[in-house]
Formats: C-alpha cells, structure tokens, sequence
C-alpha cells in the first residue's frame, strides 16, 4: 500500500522499478489501477502485458492467492488529483477492500511511502468542466500546464525517496475478519497513519527538491 500522487500515475512506474531493482528475487510488481489507465491507448495495452490489472478486490485476492507482489494505492484519484498546497498530506483511503484480501489470503501488507512525485507536476487548480467534458477524473492546471502545450507534460526533475515499512502480518487474524468492517477499518487505519508518518520523516530529512 502506498501513497498516490503527481497527476499522472508516474509512482506507480517508479515503485515498479524499485522493487524490481531492489528485491533479492528481483520480482515484478502487480499494479492494481484505475479502470482510466487500461483505457488509454499504448498504455493500456501495455499495462495489461506487464501483468497490471484494474483496482477491485477480486483482482487483488486472485493476485494474492497467487502469491503475486502486488501494489495498491488506496487514494485513489483523490490523491493523484490533489493540489499542490495539499502534498504529502494523505487523502482518504478506499473501503478496505485490498485489506480484506489481504485477511483472506493472509498475505502481509507493507507500508510504502513515496516522495519526489508531488513535484513532478505541480498541481495549482483543477478545472471541473473541463474535466467533465472529456470524461477525466480532474483536469490539472500546473505551472507549465496548459500554457507550455505539449511541453507542459514534461514532468520536473525531482529527486525520489521511496520507503517500505515493516511488514504487517495478517497470519495471526482469522480469515472471517476480513468480513469484520471493525477490522478492517483499524488494519486500513494503521496502514495510513504509518504511510502519513513516514512521509513526515522523509519530508523532514530533505534538504531541495531536486538534489535530495
């Protein structure tokens, strides 16, 4: 579970590439997306073949049970689409669907937390009608978006940090908690304060955005 941002879904590439780098196994990582994503030309169809499937919770217990490493950003688009006043601090997660697959097939939940992507388009407003009017979540207004054209999609060089946490075990839970909402609602509770905390921590120990 990981923290989600930078208008365009660019963590998610980049914690790919850090597990994948990083990982003893070098294991890919399963990106549980929007439905958006797999919408898109080019890019859906190459998210399908690296083995990413849509955000829903039969997806992610199919993965799981799989034994797949299998990612989730549970804000949404309400933290891809956030504005720059409101970085790094953690929208609302979903309902607990990915920690309820995680109870069921009792695979461990790590904290990730991410920073560098609220840089990367620095999100100033976001224009409802014409969001509406093309069918997309928000539509951002960045300093060099619209205005610069194409150019403006060029994203800014900031410096990423990207922290696992320690693994919340979820083999001492039955797996009849996952229909437990109490449950669910404290282990996703958990989750989100640990990511919120660890953001702090790194934001703290940076010296420039863009030098690290």
């Amino acid at each position: 579970m990981a923290n989600h941002a930078g208008v365009l879904p660019f963590d998610g590439l980049m914690l790919s590439v850090a597990v994948h780098d990083e990982h003893p196994a070098h294991r890919d990582l399963r990106l549980l997306a929007a439905d958006m994503v797999f919408d898109l030309p080019v890019v859906g169809e190459a998210a399908r073949k690296a083995g990413h499937t849509m955000a829903c919770t039969t997806d992610a217990h199919r993965l799981l049970a799989s034994g797949e490493l299998t990612a989730v950003f549970p804000e949404g688009y309400k933290g891809l689409g956030k504005r720059f006043e409101d970085r790094y601090r953690l929208q609302r997660f979903g309902r607990g669907g990915f920690v309820s697959a995680a109870l069921r097939t009792q695979a461990p939940i790590v904290p990730c937390s991410i920073i560098g992507s609220e840089e990367i388009y620095p999100m100033l407003t976001d224009v409802k009608l014409l969001a509406r009017l093309f069918g997309l979540p928000y539509f951002p207004v960045t300093p060099l978006f619209p205005l610069a054209g194409p150019a403006g999609l060029v994203p800014l060089p900031s410096k990423w940090r990207i922290a696992f946490g320690e693994p919340i075990h979820t083999a001492d839970y039955a797996t009849t908690d996952a229909e437990d909402p109490m449950v669910t609602f404290e282990l996703t509770d958990q989750v989100r304060e640990t990511i919120q905390q660890t953001l702090y921590r790194l934001l703290a120990g940076r010296r420039n955005i863009f030098l690290g």
